[in-house]
């Protein structure tokens, strides 16, 4: 079958992968966003560790923690900077009141930090507590190892100044191009439109083609269809999460609503298109497959497929009159094919696969329109 052939000849090496994954994770690195978290991200803990002298008290004593506590509170959109910073607070508090409950008792042995480990661990199960639940330990074990013969000076300097490094963070990701993301969800479902209808299309072209087709790629992308669908939907998520607590959501009127509603449409789509492709593989190379498609439906099959892809390229950039066009001729091939096949008895021997494509196409047809309304 084709899957093992593919496989067998044009998977790429070991070296070829490693240097593929090695470059993806280099240009995610330097890409624009996270440049323009990493350069807020060091201007908050400048600015935290300027701040952090002027603070009252033991708490001037431990500058140092103010930058980390920035450093914690900086997240890729502002709420989540927000609920990160609060989280990690009340974790630091945790881990605190834990140590100085058993540093009340006794001082720091081997036997005292097993415990106040364990009882950590056990804290940072608790929900809700999100970023919080690792620094309970940690807040823990800072207090009975750093903070020595002075714990009370210690825990006020350590929470305070992380309470000022969180506050300056989350000021920094407010003020400073607090990030929207709704350029990059409407790229990704336009992205995901434009390769639906590419493998309608490459579907359509291997119909005319004698077979088995020379054209193989087809065959083989329903995963890379499926994983495609779960990255707009974790784009449109983001960009959902970009726009809470954010002041310039206000200069930026998106519907993100919509783009909701146009992903779950696309994922159905997505969902009718890998049915279409494992159907009309099946049908062309494998040989125990049960059904066919009859040659007279090749034609009119090739040209029903071919015109839901237009439909779906049509959602980018026409305009709505000649959108309506689109769906109307292509709904018109999808139905005369549909009654030419209730009408005719080509191959009495074995079932038709084509009638399988028609009705899918006619779901994606419906699932289209309703976009639309």
């Amino acid at each position: 079958m084709i899957k093992s052939k593919q496989h067998n000849e044009g998977s790429p090496s070991l070296a070829a992968r490693f240097w593929r994954t090695t470059v993806e994770s280099l240009s995610a690195a330097v890409s624009g966003p996270r440049l323009q978290l990493a350069a807020k991200a060091g201007l908050a803990a400048g600015l935290a560790f300027l701040v952090a002298p002027l603070m009252p008290g033991a708490a001037a004593q431990y500058p140092y923690y103010a930058p980390l506590g920035a450093l914690v509170a900086m997240y890729e959109n502002v709420a989540g900077s927000m609920r990160q910073g609060v989280q990690t607070l009340i974790g630091l508090g945790l881990g605190i009141g834990l140590a100085f409950l058993l540093v009340s008792f006794s001082d720091p042995t081997p036997v005292t930090v097993a415990i106040v480990m364990g009882l950590g661990v056990l804290l940072a199960g608790l929900p809700r507590l999100g970023a919080g639940r690792d620094w309970i330990p940690t807040a823990a074990l800072l207090v009975l190892l750093v903070g020595g013969n002075n714990p009370d000076d210690f825990s006020f300097g350590y929470l305070v100044q992380m309470g000022v490094g969180v506050v300056v963070g989350i000021a920094v990701n407010v003020l400073v191009f607090p990030p929207l993301h709704f350029k990059a969800a409407a790229l990704s479902l336009a992205e995901l439109r434009w390769a639906l209808a590419k493998q309608l299309s490459d579907m359509g072209a291997a119909m005319r083609e004698k077979w088995p087709p020379e054209h193989e790629e087809w065959a083989v992308r329903s995963e890379a269809l499926a994983q495609s669908a779960r990255d707009v939907r974790t784009a449109v998520q983001k960009a959902d999460a970009s726009r809470q607590a954010n002041p310039r959501r206000r200069l930026h009127d998106h519907n993100v609503d919509r783009d909701y509603n146009d992903l779950r449409g696309l994922e159905s789509v997505t969902f009718h298109i890998q049915d279409m492709t494992e159907v009309l593989a099946d049908v062309i190379w494998d040989e125990d497959a049960p059904f066919v498609i009859p040659l007279p439906y090749s034609e009119p099959l090739a040209d029903a497929l071919d015109a839901v892809s237009e439909v779906l390229r049509s959602m980018e950039d026409e305009q709505p009159d000649k959108q309506n066009e689109l769906i109307g001729s292509a709904k018109a091939a999808v139905d005369a094919l549909a009654e030419r096949m209730a009408s005719d008895d080509v191959n009495p021997h074995a079932p038709s696969a084509a009638e399988s494509i028609v009705l899918t196409l006619h779901r994606i047809l419906r699932v289209v329109t309703a976009g639309q309304s």
